[in-house]
């Protein structure tokens, strides 16, 4: 039986070799559970190096321009990729 595994990680441009600013994990397998905050640092440098690893992006962040005087608003984090993998159980 398998199972999917949820990686989301908000990455600190749009490219997807860009470190990660922020990240969560979601396990469907069971086996751990993960909360905010409970790693020092993200599972991975950047979104390629979970590419590398064999996780599937399944979206991406659409660009959305600032308007003028936003530039700089941190209210949300815009780079968010989702990513999947599904994993053997039982």
């Amino acid at each position: 039986m398998r199972r999917q595994q949820v990686l989301v990680l908000y990455l600190k441009n749009s490219a997807l070799d860009s470190g990660v600013a922020a990240w969560a994990l979601y396990d469907g397998t069971g086996r751990k559970r993960h909360m905010s905050g409970d790693a020092d640092g993200p599972p991975y440098d950047t979104g390629l190096a979970a590419l590398q690893d064999g996780w599937r992006l399944i979206q991406a962040s659409p660009l959305l321009d600032h308007g003028v005087g936003n530039e700089f608003r941190t209210g949300y984090l815009k780079y968010e990729f989702f990513f999947e993998r599904l994993v053997e159980v039982g």
